[in-house]
């Protein structure tokens, strides 16, 4: 059996205006954003992949690495605000408070944030390896 304590559905209300699809501009710009904070939050190894025609579950994959559960848990929470700045509203969440691999899953976007080896243990970026990887350095066109 799959425990599913430790992840908490956010699914907005139907007609809300959190449920109005976003466009690909809009998740572009959220995902270069949040990669940004990762990085910005001492989050090391972050890569954003664009997943379009190779994932039938999102369009953007971020993956960074942390120094620490609390890092990668306050990182997490972090780029959980910044979505809803966004006008965004996660749809999953990891809330495991000893997790060294947090994911928020914003649909269009899923982020991880781990802790080396958990991340060397899953190789997330082998995975998508074959993915275009989005350059989101400051000053970079998007």
């Amino acid at each position: 059996m799959i425990d599913r304590s430790g992840i908490s559905p956010q699914t907005p209300e139907p007609g809300s205006e959190t449920c109005a699809p976003a466009t690909r501009g809009d998740s572009l710009a959220f995902a270069i954003e949040a990669a940004r904070t990762a990085v910005d939050r001492h989050c090391t190894d972050v890569r954003l992949f664009d997943v379009r025609g190779r994932s039938q579950v999102c369009d953007y994959v971020l993956v960074a690495s942390g120094t620490s559960d609390r890092q990668v848990r306050s990182v997490g929470a972090e780029l959980g605000d910044l979505g809803e700045s966004f006008g965004r509203q996660r749809f999953r969440s990891n809330a495991d408070p000893a997790s060294t691999w947090v994911v928020v899953d914003f649909i269009d976007i899923v982020m991880h944030l781990f802790e080396p080896s958990r991340r060397a243990y899953y190789d997330l970026d082998e995975l998508w390896s074959d993915a275009v990887e989005i350059d989101f350095s400051r000053g970079s066109e998007a």
